[in-house]
């Protein structure tokens, strides 16, 4: 499919960092590196827990930011359609054809909800989440004037400490407060765990989501005593997915990293005190970076430095090396430990790095390959839209 953000006719090196068709040596660095048989792998994977486990699946766009990689969700692993934490992001969605859209956060300011409510006309549905009775009336207001309806989840606060009411009254209040305004509908509740995702241990994470999923029973209790019972129940992540598929409460997952994977969802433990990376989810992001230096002994130098990587999670991994470290990063160098100087000028390595989410949207493109050629460049179609 040609797009305006299609990267034929750009110019290799300047405009985009590889074309299909080139081999996997020639790519650009430092820049974004898909490997589709594992991205794939992954995506079928999670496809076929969800459909085996009675749950929707809900992949989570804040993660890629990508439309592209949002369709091949939908088509390889049956995502019913995708969620945004921002306005400007799920209009890029939207305007790139995605037909279900939630947005998994609050909107509260006057241009964002007209924006907001402005999202069906592209022929999308839009579910937005309220934690204020307050709220409703707005997105009301919005709805009506521009023509369209929204679809509304009440989030309740599960432990996160974050957003989302505390009490069940309070949920009940907001969902009936949804029902009776004009142009808005009550779809069900966000019940989404954020802060237990990357607890190291599985036993540490299922006792938060025990609790978790206590509070949600006790909401969709008080909402079915007012007989309004709750389509969805929408939350998980790929640090807790099996909990919520065992509830009997959830029926709907968000998870998002799992399709990419990076080093700090990599280290956590699954059932079997196996790293997430080694057995459940495969690595199928990486940033590629060359080597660029070697003038100290015991060191290499690559241009893969903070403008290209997100270190708020730690430093990147060397994919699949035992030999070489990265140890240290400035603006455009990221330094790597390399004691018996095994590392030669403009080897390319790759970079597993500590939070996928935030280091994609440090980037324009994604570059697909397989079996050593490049397949699909892609652009990382909603970088930049936080507004």
């Amino acid at each position: 499919m040609n797009t305006p953000t299609d990267s034929a006719d750009r110019e290799v090196g300047y405009d985009v960092p590889a074309r299909p068709g080139m081999d996997e040596a020639d790519i650009q660095t430092p820049c974004l590196v898909l490997d589709l048989d594992a991205l794939e792998r992954n995506i079928r994977k999670m496809g076929q827990y969800a459909r085996a486990h009675g749950m929707r699946h809900r992949s989570h766009g804040k993660m890629h930011k990508s439309i592209d990689v949002q369709r091949l969700q939908e088509a390889l692993g049956g995502a019913v359609g995708v969620c945004c934490q921002k306005v400007s992001e799920a209009e890029a969605f939207a305007r790139g054809g995605i037909g279900d859209i939630l947005v998994s956060n609050q909107v509260r300011d006057r241009l964002k909800i007209d924006r907001l409510a402005r999202l069906p006309g592209y022929g999308a549905r839009i579910t937005v989440c309220i934690d204020d009775v307050a709220n409703v009336a707005e997105l009301s207001a919005a709805a009506q004037k521009n023509g369209t309806t929204l679809a509304c989840l009440v989030e309740i606060d599960c432990g996160a400490g974050r957003c989302g009411v505390a009490t069940p009254a309070e949920a009940v209040a907001i969902a009936q407060a949804i029902t009776a305004a004009p142009a808005l509908t009550f779809s069900g509740i966000q019940a989404y765990q954020g802060a237990m995702q990357h607890l190291d241990s599985y036993q540490d994470r299922k006792a938060r989501l025990d609790d978790a999923i206590v509070r949600v029973n006790a909401v969709v209790a008080a909402l079915r005593a007012v007989g309004l019972p709750p389509g969805i129940v929408s939350g998980g992540g790929t640090g807790s997915y099996p909990f919520e598929s065992g509830s009997g409460v959830y029926n709907e997952l968000q998870c998002g990293s799992y399709a990419f994977m990076d080093a700090d969802y990599g280290r956590i433990k699954d059932s079997h005190g196996r790293r997430l990376d080694q057995g459940e989810w495969e690595n199928a992001l990486f940033v590629l970076t060359s080597v660029m230096s070697r003038a100290r002994p015991g060191q290499a130098v690559c241009d893969a430095g903070l403008k290209v990587l997100s270190l708020d999670s730690g430093l990147p991994h060397v994919h699949a090396r035992d030999d070489v470290a990265y140890v240290s990063a400035s603006d455009e160098h990221g330094v790597i430990e390399d004691k018996r100087g095994v590392l030669r000028i403009n080897e390319k390595l790759r970079l597993v790095p500590g939070h996928c989410d935030p280091t994609c949207n440090l980037h324009d493109w994604y570059v697909g390959v397989r079996n050593g050629k490049v397949e699909v460049v892609w652009p990382v179609s909603a970088r930049g839209k936080s507004y």
